[in-house]
């Protein structure tokens, strides 16, 4: 009887927790992954390993959601438009993503945390500057030849699918101003490619994360995984509609505050003692 009592107790706050990330998700469109990972480890005391596999498939299924939802205001035909960008992207990215799932998997935890701790730290200084500085407004790309912009393009996915694989989310934070500011695009149809780009992304950190022991966490904590992902859902709407309520230029400084202070808190008290 008490272990059901703690298990919907459990579930309760699993819910409460994705309500609440989605809702801040929702507002600057984002998954909201980066918020989620520091609450499953230092809230529900998930191992860091097991909460990026955890973080990993709610991010997936975010994502999947999000690319057909946003069909209706960005067209597929609009999207192969610039499959080009698409590929080069993907080209580093998977790769990039294959390679950290693996080393991930193989690290000890006191580094995997110190890397996650760097890595969710820089996300939120990243989050902090596009509150404070127009990255948005460039319509060229970034290099006028088109061998350089390839090269650049790969190396950038590269970098993105490592931070992918390594925190368990889309990577939208770094695909989006990468694609506005290296191939001059509007920042709407930079959106549906950072998608189209995640998708087979973490898809292919899932399929390496699939043959570690700990991706045994899915089954363990599937009632978790299902009532945060509700909660994740409602959040996501109830921040969509609250769009427009909070000026972006502060919600953006609160959230990359919010971000840093957590994750700090989180995995410096981890793997510093």
């Amino acid at each position: 009887m008490q272990k059901g009592v703690v298990r919907h107790h459990r579930n309760g706050k699993g819910f409460l927790a994705g309500s609440l990330i989605g809702t801040l998700g929702g507002l600057v469109g984002l998954g909201g992954a980066e918020f989620r990972l520091p609450v499953l480890v230092g809230g529900f005391r998930i191992p860091t390993l097991e909460a990026i596999i955890l973080n990993k498939a709610m991010s997936l299924v975010v994502v999947a959601f999000s690319l057909i939802f946003r069909t209706r205001a960005i067209p597929i035909r609009e999207q192969f438009a610039h499959w080009d960008v698409t590929l080069n992207l993907l080209a580093g990215s998977l790769i990039g993503a294959w390679w950290a799932a693996g080393h991930a998997t193989t690290l000890s935890k006191v580094w995997l945390d110190r890397i996650v701790l760097a890595l969710l730290m820089g996300l939120s200084l990243l989050m902090l500057s596009e509150a404070w500085v127009d990255w948005h407004s460039s319509d060229s790309a970034l290099f006028e030849s088109q061998q350089l912009l390839r090269g650049v393009g790969v190396i950038a996915g590269f970098g993105i699918g490592v931070v992918a694989a390594f925190l368990g989310v889309a990577g939208g934070e770094l695909l989006i101003p990468t694609i506005v500011l290296l191939y001059g695009l509007d920042i709407k149809i930079a959106g549906s490619l950072s998608l189209s780009v995640s998708l087979p992304t973490m898809l292919v950190g899932f399929a390496r994360y699939s043959r570690s022991n700990s991706f045994a966490v899915l089954q363990k904590e599937r009632s978790l995984f299902n009532w945060m992902m509700a909660g994740s859902i409602v959040g996501a709407a109830t921040g969509g509609l609250m769009v427009g309520f909070i000026p972006t230029q502060w919600l953006m400084t609160s959230l990359g505050l919010i971000l840093l202070t957590s994750a700090y808190k989180t995995f410096q008290h981890l793997n510093m003692g």
